[in-house]
């Protein structure tokens, strides 16, 4: 009966040992998760932010090439 008893003891302890490492691994991804997302968040932005310069500097009007062309043709 003893030896059962260790048996089962020993497997407890190495379950909580690996349940152990699996919660810090999971802490850790939630870490990450969370610094991508802000990361994620700060591009949107940035993009947003790019596509209304964009928006702003284009030309009212259409462009013709004939603009274009130099004045000694």
């Amino acid at each position: 009966m003893a030896t059962t008893q260790t048996r089962t003891e020993a497997r407890l302890a190495e379950l909580e040992i690996k349940i152990s490492y699996a919660e810090d691994l999971l802490d850790e991804l939630n870490r990450s998760v969370f610094r991508q997302q802000r990361e994620i968040e700060l591009l949107a932005g940035e993009l947003k932010r790019l596509g209304k310069q964009i928006t702003d500097a284009a030309p009212t009007q259409a462009h013709s090439l004939r603009d274009d062309i130099p004045p000694h043709y």
